[in-house]
């Protein structure tokens, strides 16, 4: 099948897109990237979404949580159309769009269980201006059923990654961080494990905007952070944050570390007496620290390989802390086992909706927490799904 990946992640940069070939069943099941690209929001719905993620703001009120509904999936509309265009086919050529939307909010109670989650980008608008059947809203029914909803990348890690004799730690650096813990091929007995490990990019992007008073949305190449000193004792201290400790599975987003944390680790900075690049380098140093102390304190065996993906693969600051903090063990990035890093999370939307079209489970309890495999997503209908009713399934 050709599929439409679309996705926001909690940087909320940009809408990755992806035309992907879907085939096969688990666990024979092929996924290729055909063409894919990041298409940036608009500044004003990207200021709009970061404001809507906080809570007690204006922006976070029904109206305007209302209007971007709708205006987030006018730009995923937007991107599809602008895919196919570069892909030189019409719609008719694509057989599904599955849309992850944009999140801003993932409540987690006290105990580590999701209470509730909220992903913008009305499908029936995508499945209106494309014409094609749309797949959404994949976080919820898992919650439902007891899990934790994320990381939605996980299932694909488990289907596509893993090794035939080592363990792999599956890494995507986003505004969140997530893993994915798989036991290779020869071991049988052992199940995988996913989570976030805690934050990515967003305290460093909100800080390095903060800091640069807006002139610069993120730490471009790591420079900033390459520049400064880390200040060991206040990292020391932000390693203590409960999240880090918290037994998987479990997840987390801006609501914990985003930028209203940012601005109060800012402002605590400063007033250690440290410069804007220490505060940064700091940040990028809790990202890198937090995500191999997850690896040492979850991982059932020591892990023998790490693929990273997501944005925090283009700076090189934070790739260098890692394998700073791994030591011997290789740190390779998704190129390298044949995936793209920019562009593999909209390839596993792309993946779940194919496996929700043939009412397939879209992940695993151990992977999740949930009590039980479930097919992920809302199907909205469109011009095409009569025909495609009819081709998939007689």
């Amino acid at each position: 099948m050709n599929i439409i990946g679309l996705i926001s992640g909690t940087s909320a940069d940009g809408i990755d897109a992806a035309l992907c070939d879907i085939s096969g069943a688990p666990p024979n099941l092929t996924a290729r990237i055909v063409l894919g690209f990041t298409l940036p929001y608009p500044a004003d719905v990207r200021e709009r979404i970061l404001a809507a993620c906080l809570p007690n703001s204006p922006a976070s009120h029904a109206a305007e949580i209302a209007r971007l509904h709708v205006d987030v999936a006018e730009a995923f509309a937007a991107a599809a159309q602008t895919l196919i265009d570069s892909a030189g086919i019409t719609p008719e050529a694509v057989d599904l769009i599955a849309s992850h939307g944009q999140t801003v909010w993932h409540e987690v109670r006290s105990d580590g269980s999701v209470y509730a989650t909220l992903q913008l980008g009305e499908s029936a608008v995508i499945a209106e201006r494309t014409g094609i059947t749309t797949i959404s809203n994949f976080r919820p029914r898992d919650i439902a059923a007891g899990g934790q909803g994320a990381p939605l990348t996980a299932y694909a890690d488990w289907l596509l990654l893993r090794h035939p004799t080592h363990w792999r730690a599956i890494q995507n650096i986003g505004g969140i961080g997530n893993v994915t813990l798989l036991p290779p091929h020869a071991d049988e007995a052992r199940k995988p494990l996913a989570f976030d490990t805690g934050p990515g990019n967003a305290l460093i992007d909100s800080a390095v905007t903060l800091l640069t008073n807006g002139a610069q949305p993120y730490d471009v190449d790591g420079d900033m952070a390459a520049a400064g000193v880390v200040a060991a004792d206040w990292l020391a201290e932000l390693l203590q944050h409960p999240y880090f400790r918290r037994v998987p599975p479990k997840t987390t987003g801006r609501e914990l570390f985003g930028s209203a944390q940012a601005a109060d680790l800012v402002a605590a900075g400063g007033r250690r007496g440290l410069s804007a690049a220490d505060i940064v380098a700091t940040l990028t140093a809790l990202t890198a620290h937090s995500s191999a102390d997850a690896y040492r304190r979850f991982a059932p065996v020591p892990v023998g390989e790490v693929i990273i993906g997501g944005g925090g693969v283009r700076n090189p600051t934070l790739i260098k802390m890692l394998r700073d903090q791994l030591g011997a063990t290789p740190v390779i990035t998704h190129e390298a086992v044949g995936l793209s890093s920019d562009h593999k999370e909209a390839l596993v939307m792309a993946l779940l909706a194919h496996e929700t079209w043939h009412l397939r489970p879209g992940t695993l309890p151990a992977l999740t927490g949930a009590t039980h495999p479930t097919v992920l997503g809302h199907l909205t209908p469109a011009a095409n799904t009569a025909d495609l009713l009819r081709r998939t399934w007689g």
